[in-house]
């Protein structure tokens, strides 16, 4: 989960096309902090982790209970107004959204499961319970699938070619292309697709999440999708780890070592 948490610091100070557009910037600033994309993915983690080889019922009531038990434990993260009233419902109902929440949180999913059609069912369940909306399903389904493939010895144009065979998306842009007119949007199809690209194109850790935050728009969460991918694929530098971990809470941290010993 590194990835995805290192992905939300680094790219928040530069969330609302703050950024320059360029790769040439503070890898961290001190306004460099987590934010709701962090404390969703722990959640979200915690959940899948707890209820490993239970129903889809037991896993979606994991799923419901842990992210409300954190988002309420962290209310001030940023999170969005319809979100923002689903951590605080009494009965908790998808709301049919395709933003791309559904997709920075779901990175645990693609490291929890031993193959594909299980990750990506794992994923589907960790988006309904918000995003049920076919957008953000399949925003969080691509997602853990990158981070299944990746992790699992798939060359990047084998990559390419399974996500956009099974969801679709336009992957034959270039950063370069989209840098121009993107701009800060929530939407799962207007995030997942440039994420993916970010790490295609990225050639290490550390580029991916500096080619993702030069995108502009939603980079926190743009970086923390990437992030997550890159993670899968080329690992995380351990003085990256490190800085990740100095910026962590405890509570956070704690799942995240758990998680670490489940996966190995």
């Amino acid at each position: 989960m590194y990835g995805a948490f290192l992905g939300d610091m680094i790219g928040a100070p530069y969330e609302f096309d703050r950024g320059s557009k360029s790769k040439d910037f503070p890898l961290f600033k001190r306004s460099s902090r987590f934010t709701d994309d962090s404390v969703m993915t722990a959640a979200v983690a915690e959940a899948l982790m707890d209820s490993l080889g239970k129903s889809d019922a037991e896993i979606r009531a994991a799923l419901i209970a842990s992210m409300q038990k954190w988002g309420r434990r962290y209310p001030n993260a940023g999170y969005g107004g319809m979100f923002r009233r689903w951590l605080a419902s009494a009965e908790p109902k998808p709301y049919n959204s395709y933003g791309n929440g559904a997709a920075m949180r779901v990175s645990s999913a693609g490291w929890l499961y031993n193959d594909i059609a299980a990750v990506r069912k794992a994923a589907a369940l960790t988006s309904v319970v918000t995003h049920n909306h076919p957008e953000g399903v399949k925003g969080a389904e691509a997602t853990a699938s990158v981070i299944y493939l990746a992790r699992t010895g798939s060359t990047k144009e084998d990559i390419r070619a399974y996500i956009t065979a099974e969801f679709g998306y336009d992957l034959s842009r270039t950063c370069d292309e989209i840098r121009p007119g993107y701009h800060h949007v929530e939407s799962c199809q207007q995030t997942v697709p440039e994420a993916i690209t970010a790490f295609l194109e990225g050639t290490d850790f550390e580029d991916v999440i500096r080619t993702a935050v030069s995108l502009g728009g939603d980079t926190d969460t743009l970086a923390c999708i990437a992030g997550s991918m890159a993670e899968a694929f080329f690992g995380v530098p351990e003085e990256l780890v490190k800085e990740c971990r100095a910026r962590l809470t405890e509570d956070i941290l704690e799942v995240t070592d758990r998680f670490r010993s489940i996966i190995g």
